[in-house]
């Protein structure tokens, strides 16, 4: 995180006088597959973790794997191997893993297995080594965590998991494995044993957090912790956006923006079904920005219409520019993972002050999150979805509503972060 120092808060919500702030732990070892600075879900927000962690004086560690995702290839400037660096105050050792453009069916849960696999034995022994008050694993990937859990273990740390994605559940529900039937039932069984042997559990959404407690988590060892979004980075402009100039964007075009992963969760084929009812539709507009497993065949597939762009992702430098270029955010999502996750790039969207487009069904939590917020529609409805993008063009409607305004407040970074750091210090340690 790239922000200036955050305040914590006191256990009443209340901002602490200089004397009581509280003490972080003094060593933290992070283990996931995801870290910065992958742009995209659950590595951005580790990475900020991580920072905030360092700055707050805690001595910090990362086992990771390269920054790969979301197009599951190794970024520039960076090796699919093992390395060590010191990354704004944070030691980052990163640990190969198994690699390919198409991950899909079997693959989606090679990739996780390959990094256990090739991450135990440096996981184990700076656990070992360095003896941290706390280990720290992220789902994904839940594969590796019993290495940790063995060596906290060993030393006497406390574990934390960090829930960001029920990644057993989203395999089967999007159709990654479902040839695969007997590797649900090992699955789940895997899930129930890691999972009940953690100290404390972090997860970012209500249902998430029902969902954990079924599969065997105490409730009194759960804890909710919403993601957040960076408010001095991301916020409404004055001024219209460079980027509408750029892509060439006129004045009275109107312009729905999808930007983040492109894969099956996302549901990306119902957004451009719509596109491809409104593409006579001369004014509107519809960029795709990111990567992921599916955006060839997208690009494939509708890459004809006049009316849709795609574009890679965009600078973070530039993203409050781009995500304020859209009239509308739009955020789709497959219907089996809908209820699933709570999907990070919403804070983002809904920063930006622009009117924000979500699929949901009615009584899922996301449907309810952003109630009043967010114009929400059913998933897998393409002409529900024309429809709707539609109406707002017709009212060209620019405004953040009120309701949009508290949500927003209630995800600031500065609000959030803090919490993670207090949730360490309340588990008692083993030793």
């Amino acid at each position: 995180m790239t922000s200036a120092a955050l305040d914590d808060l006191s256990a009443d919500g209340t901002m602490p006088k200089a004397e009581d702030k509280r003490a972080h732990p003094a060593r933290v070892l992070i283990y996931g597959m995801n870290y910065a600075p992958e742009l995209a879900g659950v590595g951005k927000y580790t990475g900020e973790i991580a920072e905030y962690l360092a700055k707050e004086g805690t001595d910090v560690t990362v086992v990771t794997t390269p920054p790969h995702y979301p197009g599951w290839a190794v970024q520039s400037g960076y090796r699919n191997a093992y390395g060590s660096t010191v990354e704004n105050g944070v030691r980052v050792l990163r640990a190969p893993l198994l690699l390919r453009r198409r991950m899909s069916g079997i693959w989606r849960m090679l990739a996780p297995l390959s990094f256990a696999l090739t991450s135990a034995p440096v996981a184990f022994w700076q656990i070992l080594r360095r003896r941290p008050d706390t280990v720290f694993c992220v789902e994904p990937t839940l594969f590796a965590s019993p290495v940790a859990q063995l060596a906290a273990a060993l030393i006497g740390a406390r574990t934390v998991l960090h829930v960001q994605d029920l990644e057993v559940d989203a395999a089967f529900a999007v159709g990654h494995l479902g040839a695969y039937g007997f590797l649900k039932k090992l699955g789940f069984a895997f899930e129930r044993f890691t999972l009940k042997r953690f100290d404390k559990v972090i997860t970012i959404s209500n249902r998430m957090a029902e969902k954990l407690v079924a599969k065997g988590v105490a409730p009194e060892n759960m804890a909710l912790v919403r993601n957040w979004v960076d408010l001095t980075h991301i916020y409404p402009m004055e001024d219209e956006s460079p980027y509408r100039a750029e892509l060439g964007f006129a004045k009275d075009d109107f312009v729905v923006l999808y930007s983040g992963n492109i894969g099956a969760k996302q549901g990306l084929n119902v957004l451009l079904d719509a596109a491809e009812q409104l593409k006579d539709e001369t004014k509107i507009h519809f960029v795709i920005a990111g990567e992921g497993p599916v955006k060839a065949d997208l690009q494939a597939r509708y890459g004809h219409l006049p009316n849709l762009r795609f574009l890679p992702f965009q600078p973070y430098a530039r993203l409050n520019e781009f995500l304020n270029m859209a009239d509308l955010h739009a955020l789709p999502q497959d219907k089996g993972a809908a209820d699933l996750v709570l999907p990070s790039k919403l804070g983002g969207m809904l920063a930006s002050g622009k009117p924000v487009l979500v699929t949901a069904d009615e009584g899922t939590e996301l449907a309810e999150f952003v109630r009043g917020a967010a114009i929400v529609v059913p998933p897998g409805d393409a002409g529900e979805m024309a429809l709707s993008i539609g109406e707002v063009a017709g009212k060209a409607r620019r405004s953040m509503p009120i309701d949009q305004l508290i949500l927003v407040r209630g995800l600031s970074a500065h609000d959030v972060l803090p919490q993670i750091g207090g949730l360490f210090d309340a588990v008692p340690r083993a030793r």
